[in-house]
């Protein structure tokens, strides 16, 4: 079952990745169904037709000299997905979701948005907390280790026992990315990850397993074995496989072994999911 159920786009801020040639490009790579998962993260960034103005970031390399700080122009979004189911139908299947940067203090934002349309699959992420990034050390910049490990869990068992709309839980151990020390202790996080991997099973939801921890260069998975195990240990049986590709280069990347890995690991099927069911898919 090849898929990449992790894909951004030029409707994410952050890619220039355009919609039609992220299809023609799963067909060539023999694909059989796609999810289109482009950003959505408010509290740092605005809707399109936000009353009180966009915001903007100054622009990098190759890139105008200042980019708006935009979340998914929401109708356009799912005008093209429409399209291209149409006009590649018996092709490849195209599924419509998209990654929640949720904050807990966004909570009612992305319930609103959740009942606006028809999702197949929503990846609930975390991304930042009271506003402030990870990728930049701003989050990490006043706390200990210990401090933001515990803070960015903590941040994440409220979010999934007060959010309920979603389908997977995305990179579930992304702080470690922005980690400059290394390895961080599983055991001084191990109480609180089994709390939110309970809730999650309990609510009949999954996790995904980010193939990004190759082009980032991590010693381990993302989320980790240990997480992996745990969430395998515990009942867990809803696990889906993404690029998180925000270039042509990362579409599908290290997929096939990482799903060998999985079925090494114990894990019998990977997920597909439609009109936010999941599907499951023999390993």
């Amino acid at each position: 079952m090849f898929v990449d159920y992790h894909i951004h786009t030029e409707f994410s801020d952050d890619s220039e990745y355009e919609m039609e040639q992220v299809v023609k490009d799963a067909i060539a790579m023999g694909m059989e169904e796609i999810c289109f998962t482009d950003h959505v993260d408010y509290g740092i960034k605005r809707d399109w037709d936000d009353e009180s103005g966009m915001l903007y970031r100054r622009g990098g390399k190759g890139e105008p000299e200042f980019m708006p700080l935009a979340n998914v122009d929401y109708p356009r979004y799912f005008e093209k997905i429409s399209r291209l189911r149409k006009n590649y139908e018996g092709q490849i299947r195209i599924k419509q979701g998209m990654e929640f940067g949720i904050q807990s203090h966004t909570i009612a934002e992305y319930e609103k948005l959740f009942s606006g349309y028809p999702f197949d699959f929503i990846i609930l992420s975390v991304h930042q907390i009271e506003n402030k990034e990870f990728w930049n050390g701003e989050f990490q910049r006043e706390l200990t280790r210990s401090e933001y490990y515990r803070k960015y869990y903590s941040e994440m068992l409220t979010l999934v026992e007060t959010f309920h709309n979603y389908s997977v839980l995305g990179h579930m151990d992304l702080i470690s990315r922005y980690d400059k020390e290394g390895e961080f202790s599983f055991e001084e996080v191990r109480p609180i990850i089994r709390r939110i991997l309970q809730t999650v099973i309990e609510d009949g939801k999954g996790i995904e397993i980010n193939t990004s921890c190759y082009r980032y260069g991590l010693t381990d998975l993302t989320p980790g074995r240990e997480i992996l195990k745990m969430y395998r240990e515990l009942g867990g049986r809803i696990i889906t496989i993404g690029s998180d590709s925000h270039k042509r280069e990362h579409l599908g990347d290290h997929i096939p072994e990482t799903l060998a890995q999985l079925k090494e690991m114990g894990f019998e099927s990977v997920c597909t999911f439609d009109r936010m069911q999941p599907v499951f898919h023999q390993l």
